[in-house]
């Protein structure tokens, strides 16, 4: 992914956290995967194994498309805070949007 499509993607996150169509954190993402809620997934790829261990099998089971394409300070610099694990999008237009831009480059989805 190119630099402009990572800040596009980035500053999508932030619209996303203001229009309510995301959500942060390790908790509050199991409870919206398990509601069947989340469109899409951003990993921390510098994120514990331990939070790792709490969401991703979740996200695969519910066959939630994935991305590892920033890291925790970048995630987290997006929806206003110092670092964060998990961002999942439950609006289905914002996460298409999003993961155009992200499979657009070398790191894509998985």
């Amino acid at each position: 992914m190119n630099d402009e499509a990572r800040r596009k993607a980035l500053a999508l996150l932030g619209l996303g956290l203001r229009g309510r169509l995301i959500v942060v954190g390790v908790e509050q993402a199991r409870a919206t995967v398990q509601r069947g809620k989340a469109a899409f997934a951003f990993v921390a790829t510098d994120s514990s194994h331990n939070s790792l261990d709490k969401i991703v099998p979740m996200l695969k089971a519910k066959r939630v498309a994935v991305s590892e394409a920033f890291g925790a300070a970048e995630l987290g610099g997006a929806v206003g805070r110092q670092t964060t694990a998990v961002v999942v999008i439950t609006d289905r237009q914002l996460a298409d949007g999003i993961r155009r831009l992200v499979e657009s480059g070398p790191q894509g989805a998985h």
